[in-house]
């Protein structure tokens, strides 16, 4: 009798057999998915509570932020609200661990005719003051704020081609910053005066001539304290205005490098 190859008498006993071994690739998922979702929440937790990015869409604040600056803005510099917390997931009237802005920080804030903007201006005016600009010249309490020229300032971007008369503007605490105005005769260079009201703040941009700030009361107006997102810190990444930032190709031309890492004040 002639057996095959794989054949086996009656009674024979098989031989055994061990089946092939595969590495575990279902935890191996389960960890980067586990990884990748602690990741968002701590993003996400980041971004609620400690550091929120921005970047700026407008020349308001020119020279200190241009457009194409994106900027991280504290949010626990103001204590938090349900407003600079966001997203609508909470729900409390006023701030808690508050602590109130100083007159000259740069703040991002909600904007009170509509709190779904953000806005980015300077504090200038503080509950109780008297605001007033008569030809061009800041005045807090009826004194004038001290301004020292700095020359003429040529901006140009993708929209913009103009020469500006530059200052160091000195507040009643002794901050001192920069603005730029076109001359001391525009529509907002003369204003009646502003008492701002308590729990509110008083808002300006740094290109006097060419913001959309508290002196426009039907607009912005008194910015309430619960409005306030945070204080913004830092320039962490710059680039010109005519460049998107999908454009990675351009990044090597259009990054500003010199405003990197810029300390905002």
């Amino acid at each position: 009798m002639q057996n095959l190859p794989d054949a086996r008498m009656p009674g024979d006993d098989p031989a055994p057999r061990t089946a092939p071994k595969t590495p575990p690739a279902a935890p191996d998922r389960e960890n980067t998915v586990s990884s990748i979702l602690w990741a968002v929440v701590l993003a996400f937790v980041i971004r609620m509570f400690l550091f929120e990015p921005f970047n700026i869409p407008s020349t308001s604040m020119v020279p200190n932020l241009l457009i194409g600056d994106y900027l991280f803005v504290s949010k626990f510099s103001y204590g938090y609200s349900a407003k600079s917390i966001g997203y609508g997931l909470l729900s409390f009237p006023g701030r808690i661990i508050a602590k109130p802005p100083e007159r000259g920080d740069v703040v991002v804030f909600k904007l009170p005719t509509d709190t779904s903007i953000d806005y980015i201006k300077r504090v200038i005016g503080l509950p109780g003051d008297h605001i007033q600009m008569i030809q061009g010249i800041l005045h807090i309490n009826g004194k004038p704020v001290v301004r020292r020229s700095l020359g003429v300032l040529h901006y140009h971007d993708a929209a913009h081609d103009v020469d500006f008369q530059k200052y160091a503007e000195t507040l009643p605490n002794g901050v001192v910053h920069e603005i730029v105005e076109e001359s001391d005769d525009g529509p907002l260079d003369n204003t009646p005066e502003y008492i701002v009201p308590p729990g509110h703040y008083f808002m300006m941009g740094d290109n006097r001539d060419n913001s959309q700030d508290s002196r426009v009361l039907d607009k912005v107006g008194y910015v309430p304290y619960e409005n306030l997102v945070g204080r913004a810190e830092v320039i962490f990444f710059s680039l010109h205005d005519d460049t998107q930032p999908w454009e990675l190709w351009k990044w090597p031309l259009a990054i500003r490098y010199d405003r990197l890492l810029q300390h905002i004040h």
